[in-house]
């Protein structure tokens, strides 16, 4: 396993997902729910746009989870890893489906940084069902796919996986109780689902045995962002 890097909330799961590529929008957000939330995500639309020197900007001195799914030759994926150490991480993910050789790469890479981010890896988007699965020439069901690549993530020294909520269970019994669960697709009650298929609530998520709750829109589209993160929060 990689070292978990120190600067993560050890009391707050929350991690708040900021979706958009404005720099200004997206620091005002983040002053507006940082002491709301453990920590804030940046992903590939943001990125794309922004670059190093934008998440810099707008992630400052709060933890990151920077969601980038890297997926590439192992040389190539080891580097991109070893990049991000002008970013200071926290949390980083890979495709598992990107095999073996490739999630070793980036163990190693993330054992290299002064301060070794978490290293999870992406086993089934939450945007997919049992019929996309399918299309694209998985045999396995979603179960029965992240169930695969959460042992190969486990048995290659990463340190937990990106799941949806209803994988939670049987992936919290099956890797133990250090394994790192960071689960997207977490709507509070009442929430609109949006272009996720497998939604669950945070509450639920946590009892469950989720280790991190990756929320957007509930926080960031609401009218006062820190009282909704505050509120979810109270709801655990």
């Amino acid at each position: 396993m990689t070292k978990s890097t120190g600067n993560l909330s050890s009391n707050n799961p929350i991690i708040c997902a900021i979706d958009t590529t404005d720099i200004a929008k997206a620091k005002k957000l983040v002053q507006s729910v940082r002491d709301s939330v453990g920590m804030i995500k940046l992903g590939l639309e943001f990125f794309t746009a922004n670059g190093v020197a934008g998440v810099r900007e707008v992630a400052g001195d709060i933890p990151l989870f920077l969601d980038l799914k890297f997926h590439d030759i192992p040389n190539t994926v080891a580097g991109a890893i070893r990049a991000t150490a002008a970013i200071n991480t926290s949390i980083i993910t890979i495709h598992a489906s990107g095999g073996k050789a490739m999630m070793q790469a980036a163990a190693k890479a993330a054992k290299s940084l002064p301060s070794s981010p978490i290293i999870v890896g992406v086993t089934a988007l939450t945007s997919l069902d049992d019929d996309d699965l399918k299309a694209i020439g998985f045999a396995n069901n979603i179960q029965n796919q992240v169930s695969k690549l959460a042992d190969l993530v486990l048995e290659n020294g990463l340190d937990g996986v990106v799941c949806s909520p209803h994988e939670i269970e049987i992936l919290r019994k099956q890797c133990g109780k250090d394994f790192k669960l960071v689960v997207p697709g977490i709507r509070p009650a009442g929430s609109a689902s949006g272009d996720q298929k497998r939604v669950m609530t945070p509450k639920e998520a946590i009892n469950l045995g989720a280790s991190y709750l990756v929320i957007g829109r509930p926080i960031t589209e609401a009218e006062n962002p820190a009282q909704a993160a505050k509120d979810i929060l109270a709801s655990l």
